[in-house]
């Protein structure tokens, strides 16, 4: 037997004023106020001279940013997602999708700089609330490697062809963990897209053991190296500073 009916066209929207989307949000957000993120990035990140007012309340955007990225935004135009349903009451300060955009082409070199020590402040201040690094008393493993994002758009700034043969955006990240724990993120390095694998691995991974030291390593500590050699050189002479 066919069925003669064919499906209906269908749009969803959870735009109630009264019901929250993401009501998950709502402690991470007041871990994150309890650890300070907002206070931290306001003191550290001074975008000085930024047009439109893109400098402006620093703390309060890179929480907006943060929320979204919770709630699963992986654009600026989805974090329109905080503004739905009941969001903007349950979240005071939360700024549209074109303010954070303007917000985030402000930054140059230094101003991501500016972030990632206030990133770095906020961690250790998350491991005095959690534990976020069981077993790091023992052993403390760190992964470094390198990744090119590809991109798309003559326009995107600092992307380039590398290795890889793709135009992208070219990134160092180094994760810490122990055989109790999951890897978190400790260190992270953006690069032109043409920058060679190893290039600003050794200060990385020194920023990495500095923020690694914060959150209680106090022994032995195991590096893990990416595919390329160069990336093991560059580490091999960072280990000098662990002692």
């Amino acid at each position: 037997m066919k069925s003669s009916h064919t499906s209906a066209a269908a749009f969803a929207a959870f735009d109630d004023r009264n019901l929250l989307a993401h009501g998950g949000l709502a402690p991470a957000v007041r871990l994150a106020e309890r650890c300070g993120l907002p206070a931290l990035v306001s003191e550290k990140v001074r975008l000085t001279g930024a047009l439109n007012g893109a400098g402006t309340a620093p703390g309060a955007k890179v929480m907006s940013l943060v929320a979204g990225m919770l709630a699963g935004a992986d654009s600026i135009d989805d974090m329109d997602v905080l503004r739905h349903g009941a969001m903007a009451t349950a979240f005071g300060g939360v700024r549209a999708s074109s303010t954070l955009g303007t917000f985030l082409r402000a930054f140059t070199w230094g101003h991501v700089r500016q972030l990632e020590s206030a990133g770095r402040v906020f961690t250790a201040n998350l491991a005095s609330h959690c534990n976020l690094l069981p077993g790091s008393d023992e052993i403390v493993c760190l992964d470094i490697d390198s990744k090119v994002k590809q991109v798309y758009g003559a326009a995107k700034q600092g992307a380039e062809h590398g290795y890889t043969k793709v135009r992208g955006l070219h990134f160092q990240i180094v994760t810490a963990s122990t055989p109790l724990a999951a890897p978190i993120v400790v260190a992270t390095r953006l690069r032109k897209g043409s920058a060679g694998s190893a290039r600003g691995a050794a200060p990385l991974i020194s920023e990495a053991i500095a923020a690694v030291r914060k959150l209680g390593a106090r022994r032995l500590m195991k590096i893990l190296l990416g595919g390329c050699p160069a990336v093991g050189r560059a580490a091999f002479w960072s280990m000098w500073w662990w002692g």
